[in-house]
């Protein structure tokens, strides 16, 4: 089937025009269609995360089916004034600059980016080696808390601007990024380290994504030790 897509906005830029025609299998949903168009790898890729969609002028849902003929719209938050939050799980590669660009804006005067790779030596406890990682999520629920750790970065840093969270799932071979957090601020000192390191402990405790060690001596699921409380449930 045949469905109209119309981009605005700052997914209008990334996507590089105003609409286009997509054809879907039969019985597709929104989600397959936000699915499809991350399997590009573009820049609107990384932004689809946090991005809306509507279908036939309503606000729609990933479950919401669509219909040969439909018109999407897919575009950002339309709270006037909010700063730029990229939040995504994905197997897709991460591209730094396309990171820092989609969190920058005109008062931009620091970014500050942490980014966890994929080790092919291990020596804190007990040394081991490292052929590939295999990364898991619970998918729904790790974007739901992805928002919430953003959310709770911005209640702590009021001064940070632009917030992006991206985790790879799959396999990632040594030297492979496999988490980033990017904050953006007018100037050094407006909390982007701490909110960064923040970000990252935080989504190693609340965010479900796991991952397995595959090396030569054989292969072990990683497993956290942290217990949520009842403050981790989003607000």
């Amino acid at each position: 089937m045949q469905i109209e897509i119309l981009y605005f906005a700052t997914l209008r830029d990334l996507a590089g025009l105003r609409r286009e025609q997509l054809s879907l299998p039969e019985h597709s949903t929104v989600g397959d269609l936000r699915n499809r168009l991350s399997e590009r790898g573009d820049r609107l890729a990384l932004a689809l995360g946090s991005a809306l969609f509507s279908v036939n002028h309503e606000f729609a849902f990933p479950e919401e089916g669509l219909n040969e003929g439909d018109e999407v719209g897919v575009f950002p938050p339309v709270s006037g004034g909010a700063h730029p939050t990229l939040l995504k799980v994905t197997e897709e590669p991460l591209d730094l600059n396309n990171l820092i660009e989609s969190i920058a804006g005109a008062s931009t005067g620091a970014v500050c980016i942490f980014s966890g790779l994929v080790r092919a030596q291990t020596e804190r406890g007990e040394p081991r080696l490292t052929s590939f990682l295999e990364y898991e999520a619970y998918w729904p629920m790790a974007e739901a808390k992805l928002n919430q750790v953003a959310t709770e970065m911005r209640e702590r840093w009021p001064e940070v601007e632009g917030i992006a969270i991206v985790q790879r799932v799959g396999h990632l071979d040594p030297g492979t990024p496999t988490a980033v957090i990017a904050c953006s601020a007018p100037h050094r000192d407006s909390g982007v380290f701490e909110a960064a390191r923040y970000g990252i402990d935080r989504l190693k405790q609340i965010v479900p994504i796991w991952k397995k060690e595959v090396g030569p001596g054989g292969e072990a699921w990683v497993e956290g030790t942290y217990q949520p409380q009842s403050s981790d449930q989003s607000r």
